[in-house]
């Protein structure tokens, strides 16, 4: 048993003679014995790439330079770019105390510190300290190669000449902060800082900055969210090296020595999605993205849709746009409540999908007819059913309101006001200023355009809306949407093919008139001056259901529906996407502005006041469907005895619906004799008698013609 002891410690000297022999005669060969080979070799390098040929990760940023979202780089790392003006100065200072205190004197490899670490290896039997400096640290994570040989060590010496021949301190810093390891797929201290404190490195505790400096140097085996303990141990050594540095006091290491790590990774910043999606796409060759959308405003909303889909049951999505109107900024782009939902095909970006937009175009027809003088929005306009070359369009309540005057058409979205006024003004108009604004609408087939798109019957984007709503917001005035800036921040205006980008949507004085309008409506949560103008629309069959709005300042544009475009029954503009429009209002920073003032020349008069040519809107006089049909009333048959359960007392169940056909509308209803309803455009009556016995209900048409019925009731 001595023998083998014996034995053992003769093995052991050996080790330490044999290291320690290694670690001199590196020493001594870089200080005296192989001067000429080691400038030769060091001559003999390629040129090293430096922060130029890392391969760094995608990183798209808001319009204050704060991080939105990244992505893995093209090897799967989290690398991502960072400055050392982007570090706090305490890491910096921590680092070079724990690992390099003399790396501003040194010319990449420091004999001193290789012969201390020899002379402590000798005398304790182990490795108490590397001989390695920062500069060599960095050469080894360039190369990614062992370095457990002598010929390795001795390469990355070579590297490490190579290296401050060829760079500052400062920039071989950059490279050591873009490259250190810090477990699993991270690199670099800006990606570390985010997965592990959730913030970027700008601004670090002792206790966070201490953990980010012992990290690289066992990066696996001190993975707080794995070896919590390891990790406090070495970071716990890191605060005590800085406090004997004299970088922080005992006090502050002390302080730092109770923080807790963190228990678990955290995701990387995961906003605007889509959009950071888009950007990368559509330039894959950078690394650095800058969009105009407003970070806070951009995370509100988000976790606004994600709420507020859940009201409307499940696979029914939405869709938020935010933009400055008069920059046309884009601050806020949601293209659903989520990009992982796949219940509700969140990876579909619905503010750029095509869809019918539903009413939300009536207000451009209603301002090209105050432009050119067809109508004014005091003038009267007959809601009424119409027949324009077969086209029959109804309401949506499949009532009519008889005589309105034009602002009273647009605020309740009546159909066929809007149909005669787009007749009066011509669709290839609309059509026309639409593409003046840089919109492109998607028509089935290659038929012209006709009037069906005053209703919705083409595809827009929620981003087309918000671009003609911004004229609209602007006095009438283009101005095209921005979403990315360029290196000095400004935003990249989307190219016009030398068109002038502030060509005019609409008259100011019709885009005014418009606006004021809109601002009539029901306004939730708005008060005073912060008045909203907006309007609603629902497409064809439920699919769809809109609400777009602004105010002195802000345009949104909502979408609410499913991604697959299949029906959602009931949905409607008003009641599905308005309620989140207000809502996303409110989540905008600051005092909303009040809309822009009246511009001069406008007529500010009642309809009695109005020119003449004016008092009514100047449209085609539509022929009725109906007009050689004999009126007659078809229900209850002329001598039916109707039981209603009168015996019970007059309630609303007790009413009495009484249907015509033929004639030429409005009709006036009489019951016995005297008039219950007139100027009424529905083929039926809904009355309920005062008690039971004998009636006589007669109608009379616009022509004259009469129909009546006698009948009993009980």
């Amino acid at each position: 048993m001595k023998d083998k002891a014996r034995d053992g410690r003769r093995a052991s000297w050996r080790r330490r003679m044999r290291y320690a022999a290694g670690g001199t005669a590196l020493c001594l060969a870089l200080a005296i014995g192989a001067g000429a080979k080691i400038a030769y070799d060091v001559s003999s390098l390629p040129p090293l790439a430096g922060a130029a040929g890392i391969t760094l990760s995608p990183v798209v940023l808001d319009r204050n330079d704060r991080l939105l979202r990244s992505f893995t780089s093209k090897d799967d790392k989290w690398r991502l770019p960072v400055e050392l003006a982007d570090v706090d100065p305490l890491y910096i200072r921590m680092l070079l105390a724990y690992e390099d205190g003399r790396f501003h004197e040194h010319h990449g490899v420091d004999p001193l510190a290789v012969l201390r670490a020899s002379g402590q290896m000798l005398t304790s039997g182990r490795i108490v300290s590397g001989g390695s400096t920062l500069t060599m640290q960095v050469a080894r994570l360039l190369r990614e190669g062992s370095t457990r040989s002598l010929q390795a060590k001795y390469d990355q010496a070579i590297t490490a000449l190579k290296l401050e021949e060829t760079y500052s301190k400062e920039e071989i810093l950059h490279l050591y902060l873009l490259r250190a390891p810090f477990g699993g797929n991270l690199e670099g201290v800006r990606a570390a800082s985010l997965v592990w404190f959730g913030k970027e490195p700008s601004r670090l505790t002792p206790a966070e900055a201490a953990l980010l400096v012992a990290l690289p140097q066992s990066p696996e085996a001190r993975r707080p969210d794995r070896f919590a303990d390891n990790a406090r141990a070495a970071r716990d050594r890191v605060l005590a090296r800085a406090a004997g540095a004299l970088v922080i006091s005992a006090e502050e290491a002390e302080a730092a020595k109770k923080d807790s790590v963190p228990a678990a990774r955290r995701d990387m910043p995961f906003l605007a999605a889509h959009a950071a999606r888009q950007a990368v796409t559509s330039n894959p060759e950078a690394t650095v993205h800058r969009l105009t959308l407003e970070r806070d405003l951009q995370s509100n909303l988000e976790a606004l849709v994600r709420r507020y889909v859940q009201s409307l049951g499940p696979r029914i999505s939405a869709a938020v746009l935010v933009a400055d109107h008069a920059t046309g900024e884009i601050l806020a782009s949601v293209g659903s409540p989520g990009l992982l939902d796949e219940a509700r095909l969140g990876h579909v970006d619905m503010t750029e999908a095509l869809r019918s937009p539903g009413s939300t175009l009536k207000p451009f027809i209603y301002g090209l007819a105050f432009e050119e003088g067809i109508a004014h929005p005091e003038s009267f306009v007959d809601d009424r059913p119409i027949d324009i070359a077969g086209y029959r369009p109804t309401n949506f309540d499949m009532g009519y309101q008889g005589r309105v005057t034009v602002r009273e058409a647009l605020q309740m979205s009546l159909n066929t006001p809007a149909i005669q006024l787009l007749e009066a003004v011509g669709p290839s108009k609309l059509m026309a200023r639409m593409k003046r604004a840089g919109v492109s609408p998607a028509m089935s087939g290659d038929k012209a355009p006709g009037l069906a798109i005053g209703l919705g019957g083409l595809g827009l984007s929620l981003k087309d809306l918000v671009t003609l709503y911004s004229a609209l917001a602007e006095g009438g005035r283009i101005r095209p949407l921005s979403l990315y800036r360029d290196s000095h921040g400004l935003p990249v205006r989307p190219d016009r093919g030398g068109q002038d980008p502030l060509l005019p949507l609409l008259d100011p004085i019709a885009a005014w008139h418009v606006g004021d309008i809109l601002t009539g409506l029901p306004q939730p949560w708005a008060a005073g001056a912060a008045k909203i103008a907006y309007k609603t629309g629902t497409s064809y069959g439920y699919r769809d259901a809109w609400a777009v709005g602004f105010d002195g300042r802000h345009v949104i544009a909502v979408w609410t529906g499913r991604a697959d475009g299949t029906p959602v029954p009931g949905q409607t503009g008003a009641l599905s996407a308005s309620p989140l429009l207000f809502e996303a209002f409110q989540r905008l920073k600051g005092e909303r502005q009040p809309l822009k003032e009246r511009p001069a020349g406008v007529l500010a008069m009642t309809t009695g006041e109005l020119p003449i040519p004016l008092r009514h809107a100047r449209v085609a006089q539509p022929e009725s469907t109906a007009q050689s049909r004999p009126l007659k009333i078809t229900y209850p048959p002329d001598g039916a005895l109707v039981d209603l359960g009168l015996a019970q007392g007059p309630q609303e169940q007790h009413a009495l619906t009484v249907k015509l056909e033929g004639g030429r509308r409005p009709y006036t209803w009489f019951v016995n004799g005297a008039p219950v309803e007139t100027a009424l455009f529905r083929k039926e009556l809904v009355w309920t008698p005062d008690g039971a016995g004998f009636a006589s209900v007669s109608v009379l048409d616009a022509d004259g013609q009469a129909s009546r019925i006698d009948i009993s009731l009980k």
